[in-house]
């Protein structure tokens, strides 16, 4: 039966004589929608929907059964909005809520309002920088290649357990002596510990104190929080001290969080307290639990871990009373006067005022105290005792004084936030009569607001002044001075002389690395404030300080945030550029993944902010130069990522490049850049752009006219991209320029042009390899090769054949090369090739086309309906028909039926959109190919419904009434 079929459907073929006759004005003219005019009225597609909630009118229409929902227009209502009837489900549960809750006086309404203005006044803001942020910091900065070590008494582990019967007296006799044992123990000594290892065994005593609390050992995890506490008495290796006190409380911090929700855990029980506890919430047992903890570190003889042990567990005293941690915070600063080593006391401070920060940030006056406390005791820095501690551990003062410098600036951070002018005032002139007091000062600039700092710019250089260079150098004090001044602006008629001042210490800092640390910091204020000329003249100074010996090998992290900081500010690259020094600053960057990585900062700034096309010849030499750098970067072992984010950059410059109507210099432009960034396929892909562009311009600007100037000009275009295409290693990419050059050159008239691209597309298509990489991975080729040569078909309509080389020559070709091609096995994209080539053949058989290019002649023009054209055609639609019937007959024998279906469901739309179905055989081979793509069920329902629908709509019309017919007796199987 199959067999019968396809034979009826062969004899059939060859009336495919011609193509139905297309009226496609006409048809364009159907397909537009008809205009319907509408009242709008105050209706507007942007209004809002008002919907009224009926429930609003329940009260006033008890026992109505009518709707009271109204909107105020006829539009329907949103549905979001009528699913909710007007109200969200929150404002319902709120609704709710309020109705049950009993409506406050007005003495307890402002009561509540006054607490939670306390509240806010309480919490810590965003705005405060944590000390999380500054842990990783000090770690880095404070290190030490000295041996280290770790005196532990770690107690005997006597078993002293007590029966549940024992009386209250024997526990506590049992805990004082466990508590003794802390002191008197075993002793522990770590010797000769290099700093790594002192920070691994610091974390293993974190991990022993979790995992005693967790086996319900609390007094070994107090053991082991109290002897740490010791650890900071110690400042043997005073250079590692910040590090030491920051592995420390860490340790603290872990303790004091344990008890804390131990304590909180016995408050749950049997339901849980809320956040804003009071004391009233808090069980009996809990209280009991605290105070014991208190007792039980009031006991420990030694100051230093019995203050650090008690502020660990601050925040416990919530659960005594309601102002235990008011009391306590004075008591324990009070406590640190007793300490004699001022580091180790300074640090003390800076622990209570972390904690206090962390529970009662609103306590000012402890804050305040402390730092006074630290202002009395500041001369002990220069005291006996700790000048004999450095001559003993060799430290220079200096040095020494820079150890200082994080517990300083927390403490002064803590003080500094959110105070009133007049408390900062106050604190500053405090430091003013401190002799000596540049470590104070350096804290000051750095923790309080930089407004304020910036306001009082000259009177900081002034104290800056006052201040002795031999203690702490005067350039890092305006280091510190310009971090405020970059985020705040001092007043303008100070700005010059501030630079002044500063820019005089700094010049004459004879150290490369700290001149280059303090300059890099001013260049921001210098960028922000002034004009290229002054820009210029501090980039001069640095080339000067930097070159001598190469010293800018060291220092290419600041070298690339001054870098940063001039391109953050000077976004006009005529003005960048016009800097004598900007580029001589730029060839500092030697080492070639630095230059790279500059390089490509300056594209993307100019890419950025760059509005307008340039053809500034000193932007385009200098961004030539740095564009060359990160071509020349390129080599075998870069990644394709990275290549692709350099060809980026380029092409974006490559974009922004434009000579106006000097289309000479654009192409010679191209040329060079052709040359110059010949590694990198993607940028001179976008050049082959650019110029078919330019071409394209090139005939808008002239109107269309076709000089012999103008001709001269495409035709360089095209032999400009006909030259570069070859040397793409993309086989696409190749034939898409083909394709595209050869239409930009068809739209100039330049026919043999043209005809030359079009037939170097078809000679390059049997060298596209089965399978290509797409995104890393291999996948086949074919649905992009079928997505070219559909395009190339449809550019065929418009190209006239060549005089010399005979009828559809092209067409001819193309159609060889896929029958030549080896395809994939099982593969039906041949026939598909086929099948897209009727309606082209089609549309060459109307005696107008559907589209044309002016001022060229197409086939329609050239052969003017000649039957010998014609029958050329009906001659080749039979040949390809014939190739699709013949392989719908071998999938029927091979099985492969749904492929079978698809294919001939593909040529039966074709024949219906472009074949003369008035011709009864052809209609009859239409209605036999429909039948055989549902002969088994697998063609899609829904796509058949449609199309029938759309020959009913088409049979409609007089010249189609003869579907109508062939509608009978097309009809849908079943898939059973």
């Amino acid at each position: 039966m199959l067999e019968t079929r396809f034979h009826s459907i062969a004899l059939y073929s060859v009336f495919f004589r011609h193509a139905r006759v297309r009226k496609y004005g006409a048809e364009l003219q159907r397909c537009r929608l008809d205009a319907v005019p509408v009242d709008l009225g105050d209706y507007h597609p942007l209004k809002p929907i008002t919907v009224t909630d009926s429930r609003s009118r329940r009260g006033g229409r008890k026992g109505s059964t009518s709707s009271s929902s109204s909107s105020s227009s006829s539009v329907a209502p949103d549905p979001l909005s009528s699913m909710l009837e007007g109200t969200d489900p929150l404002s319902l549960f709120a609704a709710a809520s309020a109705s049950e809750t009993p409506t406050l006086s007005h003495s307890s309404s402002s009561v509540e309002l006054g607490r939670k203005r306390r509240e806010n006044e309480e919490e810590v803001g965003a705005d405060f920088e944590p000390w999380s942020a500054k842990r990783g910091e000090i770690l880095a900065r404070f290190t030490t290649t000295e041996k280290l070590s770790i005196n532990l008494f770690m107690g005997s582990d006597k078993n002293k357990a007590s029966s549940p019967s024992s009386a209250v007296s024997e526990k506590v006799r049992t805990r004082l002596e466990e508590l003794d044992d802390l002191e008197e123990g075993s002793q522990r000594e770590l010797l000769n510990l290099s700093q790594q290892d002192y920070v691994n065994r610091i974390e293993e005593l974190n991990q022993s104190l979790k995992e005693a609390w967790s086996s319900d050992q609390k007094v070994k995890a107090l053991k082991i929080v109290i002897q740490c506490s010791k650890l900071l008495s110690d400042t043997s290796v005073i250079q590692f001290y910040p590090s030491k006190f920051v592995l420390i409380t860490d340790i603290l911090d872990t303790f004091g969080r344990l008890v804390y929700e131990r304590i909180w855990s016995m408050c749950s029980d049997p339901r849980p307290i809320p956040d804003s506890f009071s004391v009233e919430d808090v069980n009996d047992t809990a209280k009991e639990t605290c105070l014991n903890w208190f007792f039980k570190i009031a006991s420990i003889r030694e100051l230093i871990p019995r203050l650090y042990v008690e502020a660990a567990i601050l925040k416990c005293n919530r659960f005594l009373n309601k102002t235990g941690i008011q009391e306590t915070l004075p008591r324990l600063t009070a406590m640190i006067r007793g300490i004699g080593d001022p580091l180790v006391a300074v640090y003390a401070r800076a622990y209570l005022c972390r904690v206090g920060m962390e529970v009662a940030p609103h306590l000012k006056d402890s804050l305040n105290k402390n730092f006074f406390d630290l202002l009395a005791s500041f001369r002990q820095i220069h005291g006996d005792t700790v000048q004999n501690q450095l001559v003993i551990q060799r430290v220079e003062i200096p040095v020494y004084l820079t150890l200082y410098s994080p517990a300083i600036h927390w403490i002064l951070q803590c003080v500094a936030y959110r105070a009133p002018d007049v408390l900062l005032t106050e604190m500053m002139e405090r430091c003013k009569k401190l002799g000596n007091n540049a470590l104070l000062l350096n804290s000051v600039m750095w923790a309080f607001r930089p407004e304020f700092v910036a306001a009082r710019a000259t009177d900081f250089i002034g104290m800056i002044k006052d201040c002795d260079e031999a203690g702490f150098p005067k350039h890092l004090l305006f280091g510190s001075l310009g971090r405020s001044l970059a985020c705040a602006d001092p007043p303008e008629s100070e700005r010059l002389p501030i630079l002044n001042e500063a820019w005089k210490v700094i010049t004459k800092v004879r150290s490369p690395q700290d001149y280059i640390n303090c300059a890099e910091i001013w260049v921001e204020f210098t960028c922000r404030h002034f004009t290229k000329r002054e820009v210029n003249t501090v980039l001069a100074d640095i080339i000067k300080h930097m070159t001598p010996d190469r010293a800018f090998e060291d220092a290419y992290p600041q070298l690339q945030s001054v870098m940063k900081k001039i391109l953050t500010y000077f976004h006009n690259f005529s003005v960048l550029f016009s800097m004598e020094k900007f580029l001589p600053f730029l060839d500092m960057f030697q080492k070639d993944s630095v230059r790279v990585e500059v390089c490509k900062s300056i594209m993307e700034v100019f890419i950025k902010h760059q509005q307008e096309p340039t053809r500034d010849p000193v932007i385009l030499n200098a961004l030539l130069h740095v564009c060359k750098t990160m071509h020349d970067s390129v080599n075998a072992l870069t990644v394709e990522d990275e290549k692709r984010s350099l060809a980026l950059l380029i092409n974006g410059f490559i974009r922004m490049v434009s000579f106006g109507r000097d289309f000479e210099q654009q192409l010679s432009f191209c040329v060079e850049a052709r040359a110059t960034f010949c590694n990198l396929e993607p940028v001179i892909i976008q050049l082959i752009h650019t110029v078919n562009q330019l071409a394209m311009e090139t005939r808008r600007v002239m109107g269309g006219s076709h000089s012999r100037k103008t001709a001269a000009f495409v035709r360089a275009c095209a032999a400009y991209s006909f030259i570069t295409i070859p040397s793409l290693t993309s086989i696409f990419s190749r034939l898409h320029l083909y394709l595209l050059s050869g239409q930009v050159a068809l739209a100039n008239q330049c026919l043999s042009q043209a005809d030359a691209f079009l037939k170097a597309a078809v000679s390059v298509l049997p060298e596209v390899p089965r399978t290509i990489s797409v995104e890393g991975k291999q996948r086949s080729s074919e649905a992009f090769l079928l997505d070219f040569i559909n395009s190339f078909l449809s550019t065929l309509l418009v190209v006239p054949d060549h005089p010399e080389q005979g009828v559809l020559y092209l067409v001819r070709g193309l159609l060889n090369m896929v029958q030549d091609y080896t395809w994939e096995d099982n593969s039906d994209a041949k026939v598909r090739v086929y099948i897209s080539a009727l309606p082209l053949l089609a549309a060459m058989s109307q005696e107008s086309y559907l589209y044309t290019i002016p001022k060229v002649d197409s086939n329609e023009t050239l052969y003017g309906g000649d039957p010998k054209f014609v029958a050329e055609i009906s001659r080749l639609c039979e040949t390809l028909i014939g190739q699709v019937l013949d392989h719908l007959k071998t999938l029927g024998r091979e099985e492969g039926v749904r492929r079978q279906g698809s294919l001939a469901f593909s040529l039966f739309s074709t024949l219906l959109a472009h074949g003369d179905l008035r011709n009864n055989k052809l209609n009859q081979l239409a209605v036999n190919l429909w039948n055989l793509s549902h002969k088994n069920g697998h063609c899609d329902t829904r796509t058949s419904v449609r199309t029938l629908e759309h020959i009913k709509q088409q049979a409609q019309q007089p010249e189609l009434s003869h579907l109508s017919d062939m509608l009978l007796r097309l009809s849908l199987q079943s898939r059973a």
